[in-house]
């Protein structure tokens, strides 16, 4: 499917373009901008979520849910990946945790969903 119409699926790339700039936001609203590697992962992550979601909302490339399924997982996983101390940075976890889990959720519901078309009715 190379091509879509403003459809419900358009939705989760608005949502996903929020979630991006929220992730991108949270060391300062979430006070663990002091955390470097977490606040780098935040704004890069966070950037790349958003780019790619406004990307999408242009031109739909099934790619480009893939990657942002990546992405959400990558910040699902990074608190422990990049080692982030959680004693200090539990809300840079969880922040982290609760965004990457809505972006990858989103970006698979709408690879799922376009792979399953409704069957059209016949007018």
């Amino acid at each position: 499917m190379s091509e879509r119409k403003w459809r419900g699926e358009s939705a989760f790339d608005v949502v996903n373009l929020v979630l991006g700039i929220g992730l991108m936001l949270t060391p300062w609203a979430f006070g663990f901008r002091a955390i470097e590697v977490a606040s780098r992962n935040a704004w890069i992550a966070g950037g790349l979520i958003a780019a790619i979601a406004l990307f999408a909302l242009f031109a739909f490339a099934e790619w480009k849910e893939w990657v942002n399924l990546l992405l959400g997982l990558w910040v699902v996983i990074s608190p422990w990946a990049l080692g982030f101390d959680t004693s200090i940075s539990a809300v840079a976890t969880r922040t982290h945790g609760l965004l990457g889990l809505i972006v990858a959720v989103l970006a698979a519901v709408d690879i799922w969903m376009a792979h399953h078309v409704p069957p059209r009715r016949a007018a």
